[in-house]
């Protein structure tokens, strides 16, 4: 169904599926699987970076490691770029801001 400013209840799915993955990743922790953000443990206050949308095409990626006997070790969330033109545009941006 369509409405004015879009497909109908979109928004509201959108959120229900992010509460959903941010409780599943609660509930990885609660099992004493850690969760790691650009190499440090994170928290659930962090999480939610998981969900920005960036100007840079700066985006999380998750790789979920597995332990030697199976089973999961830990998940970790690292940053990545669409593409290298990504990268060098931010370099560039940051260098002509802090001037």
């Amino acid at each position: 169904m369509e409405t004015a400013s879009g497909t109908y209840g979109s928004e509201n799915r959108s959120v229900e599926e992010m509460t959903r993955y941010l409780n599943g990743l609660k509930r990885y922790t609660e099992k004493g699987i850690p969760i790691y953000m650009d190499g440090k443990l994170s928290g659930q206050r962090e999480w939610e970076k998981l969900f920005e949308v960036r100007e840079d095409g700066m985006f999380y990626m998750g790789d979920y490691v597995q332990a030697e006997g199976g089973g999961l070790k830990e998940i970790r969330f690292d940053k990545v770029y669409l593409s290298e033109a990504d990268i060098t545009e931010t370099k560039g941006r940051r260098r002509r801001t802090r001037k």
